[in-house]
């Protein structure tokens, strides 16, 4: 692994700037209306075809904090949902299980895999459910996701010191998750810019169904930012 590729904590500068997240926001919201307004606009809406989508949020957040994504989705065609499972608490093992049972019972209800998104935390949640059942995903893409070290390389990893947490046996227990491997596509967005997730963290080089691609927006931006917003519906949009 090259130095630049090594995972590390984000910088101090693109820290602050997550503060501009708000301007994704008003951006975002801005390109959904547009798009569902302008010509063309319910020829687009049909690129989705009824696929059904859920979107999980990241630590912290609820479906709330999802809903412009959501409803930027529904306007293309997609059938979008909230993940149902309220405040994302970090509970990843106990997240995986709820989730999973959610998500087999809608599969067996509508016939077909869904389509996961996940922002942060929410991304890492998505993947291992899809790695364990991959009869129920069909493509993975996350957000701003750290897939390598957990908190260890976030903005938030001296608060999980101080309450005790080894991050180093967080890092590799994570790591050998590997050995299961993905069985379905997973596309990473990251963002030289996060503030939150240093953005190496969000690269897993040794997996080999997934595909990383940057975005420009901070991290609390990615669910907002109008660039994020067209590239997860083109990704979506493949068969």
């Amino acid at each position: 692994m090259t130095t630049e590729l090594a995972p590390r904590p984000p910088r101090r500068l693109d820290s602050l700037r997550e503060v501009g997240a708000g301007l994704d926001m008003l951006r975002g919201a801005a390109h959904s209306a547009r798009r569902a307004l302008l010509p063309g606009g319910a020829a687009r809406g049909n690129v989705g075809q009824g696929r059904r989508v859920a979107v999980l949020p990241g630590f912290g957040a609820d479906d709330l904090a999802t809903g412009l994504l959501r409803r930027h989705l529904a306007h293309a065609g997609f059938r979008p949902e909230g993940w149902g499972l309220g405040r994302n608490t970090g509970d990843i093992v106990g997240s995986v299980v709820r989730f999973t049972e959610r998500l087999a019972y809608k599969v067996a209800g509508h016939g077909a895999p869904y389509a996961l998104v996940g922002w942060s935390l929410g991304g890492y949640i998505a993947r291992e459910v899809a790695r364990n059942r991959p009869d129920l995903v069909s493509r993975v893409v996350t957000l701003g996701t750290p897939v390598r070290g957990g908190p260890k390389y976030t903005l938030f990893a001296p608060v999980y010191r101080a309450r005790g947490f080894d991050l180093d046996r967080i890092e590799t227990r994570m790591q050998a998750r590997e050995d299961v491997p993905l069985r379905v596509p997973v596309t990473a967005l990251y963002s030289r810019r996060d503030g939150i997730v240093g953005w190496q963290a969000c690269l897993s080089p040794n997996e080999a169904l997934v595909t990383h691609e940057e975005v420009h927006c901070s991290h609390c931006g990615m669910v907002f930012a109008p660039e994020v917003l067209a590239r997860v519906t083109a990704l979506l949009a493949q068969p």
